[in-house]
């Protein structure tokens, strides 16, 4: 069974840095679209930054871009997400998930899916 095992989370003051892994078994991350997502309490779950394996394509959402920064490590089977100078507006539960997905920050098309890890910011 490919199971995906998101960790990093925690509790961080505004301006800080943390960075979430996520570590896939079964398989290898390779020919993945490899994504992060978060949702914060009565939002919906959308995509942050994304890789695609196949051709190290990166890309990111306007709202995380020049702050976090994602990798995938293909033979340590890990993704990485690097986030700095966090604010309280990026306190929410960060999933990662790989995938065939047509449109990198929906949810659709992912087959695979870590279980959340809390990031929590405060002012």
């Amino acid at each position: 069974e490919v199971q995906l095992q998101a960790s990093g989370g925690g509790l961080v003051q505004a301006g800080g840095s943390l960075r979430l892994s996520c570590t896939i078994s079964g398989s290898t991350f390779d020919g993945y679209l490899v994504a992060w997502f978060r949702q914060a309490p009565g939002e919906e779950r959308l995509g942050i930054a994304s890789v695609a394996t196949g051709d190290s394509r990166t890309t990111y959402d306007d709202s995380v871009r020049g702050r976090f920064a994602m990798s995938v490590d293909i033979y340590r089977r890990t993704a990485y997400l690097h986030m700095s100078d966090l604010s309280p507006e990026d306190t929410a539960v960060y999933y990662c998930a790989a995938g065939f997905a047509g449109t990198w920050w929906r949810p659709i098309g992912y087959e695979l899916w870590g279980q959340g890890t809390q990031v929590t910011v405060s002012s």
